[in-house]
């Protein structure tokens, strides 16, 4: 089987080096050619245009970064016309919808289509530890199995295609609201003048404790968010896209919307290309111009 991944940004990359090192027969393409070097030093065939990596495949891998470069890249006229007998698996985040209707799209044109968004990010990308959330028939599932367990070893069949998509989602927004949490807390006893080494103390004690604050604390109080394993752009986009499928399920989405306003805040302030621990920046303005 010959795999084409269209992709290959901070997630994607590591992803294709894991089938390469398993020895998958892989041609990449990514709009910015100069991040395939990687991947074509590792033995990877790489292309100009996505057409000529699904013409080239069984298996086309989808880690893009949003629903329209999706459109763009897989279903403009000369790369749709190409999709017949393949198989389509979209790895990025995207809603519910938007997976429902690429699926529509791709098997109009002839392909098979299944969702298989990921949790985690570069570390557990690189090491194959990724929570990955298959959206497919069970036959399907089955099928692609061995292949997604590179990326990790218990892939989960969630149910129909958009059901993986509306729990990456989810847990996106967790990602949003906790860590947004954490940085009101940890900006809340700074000013306070408590130790921060007795908070985290006690904290991690509680049932409030998620491992992610340990991960984002020293960036925070470094105030140092480069680097990042996920941008606060990405994070924003997604949360865009959690508001934007939960408003139709009729929820109150004020603490999402507020958690947004911040994140937003920390995108205009620069942070866009940086780590989303930028939060705490975004709710520390003040502290931090005046040197607390």
């Amino acid at each position: 089987m010959k795999v084409a991944f269209l992709g290959t940004g901070l997630m994607g990359l590591p992803m294709a080096q894991r089938l390469l090192a398993a020895n998958i027969e892989l041609v990449a393409y990514n709009r910015t050619p100069e991040k395939l070097a990687p991947l074509q030093a590792a033995g990877a065939e790489v292309v100009k245009h996505p057409r000529q990596a699904i013409r080239a495949a069984d298996c086309i891998i989808l880690m893009l970064t949003n629903a329209a470069a999706i459109y763009h890249v897989l279903l403009s006229d000369t790369s749709w016309r190409t999709l017949e007998g393949r198989t389509v698996i979209q790895m990025g985040t995207i809603t519910p919808t938007e997976s429902q209707e690429i699926r529509d799209a791709v098997i109009g044109g002839g392909g098979e289509y299944i969702e298989a968004p990921v949790l985690g990010s570069i570390p557990e990308a690189k090491t194959g530890q990724l929570i990955v959330m298959v959206g497919a028939e069970p036959e399907q599932y089955q099928r692609h199995l061995k292949l997604l367990q590179n990326f990790g070893a218990e892939p989960v069949l969630v149910g129909p295609v958009g059901s993986a998509a509306g729990l990456k989602l989810a847990l996106n927004q967790l990602i949003a609201s906790l860590t947004t949490s954490f940085a009101l807390s940890l900006a809340f006893v700074e000013r306070q003048g408590i130790d921060i080494d007795l908070f985290m103390q006690i904290l991690r004690q509680s049932s409030l404790y998620a491992p992610t604050f340990d991960k984002k604390l020293q960036r925070m109080l470094d105030g140092n968010y480069t680097n990042p394993n996920f941008p606060t752009k990405h994070l924003l986009k997604d949360t865009d896209l959690f508001i934007s499928e939960a408003k139709s399920l009729g929820l109150d989405l004020g603490s999402i919307e507020a958690v947004r306003q911040i994140v937003q805040t920390a995108v205009k302030m620069s942070f866009a290309h940086d780590d989303y621990s930028s939060v705490f920046s975004a709710i520390n303005q003040w502290g931090e111009a005046s040197g607390e």
